[in-house]
């Protein structure tokens, strides 16, 4: 049986890969986010399953509000669940958090 905390954290990770999903499928915005971080298509791939990079993908949706809302529209996602997956990966004992 998984715990509240392993549940959350997995919750958290399944919204941000759901975020590096939909921008696959917006060139623009994945051209922005690419360049901001310096990435490349390869590292994007290489860093998927890092807590930096979903932290960061999260960062990106929150950094700007318009992007974040048609990323919740396009994908059914409530905003306050990107709130929250945000919360876990970047807030505070985050670190600790993850496993």
């Amino acid at each position: 049986m998984q715990s509240q905390k392993d549940t959350s954290a997995q919750d958290a990770e399944s919204t941000a890969i759901a975020v590096l999903a939909w921008l696959a499928g917006e060139p623009e915005l994945l051209s922005r986010f690419l360049s901001l971080t310096g990435m490349d298509p390869a590292g994007l791939r290489a860093s998927a399953g890092d807590r930096g990079f979903l932290s960061g993908l999260l960062d990106f949706l929150m950094g700007h509000e318009p992007t974040l809302m048609a990323f919740c529209e396009a994908t059914g996602t409530t905003p306050e669940r990107v709130v929250r997956a945000h919360a876990l990966l970047t807030g505070p004992g985050a670190a600790g958090e993850w496993s």
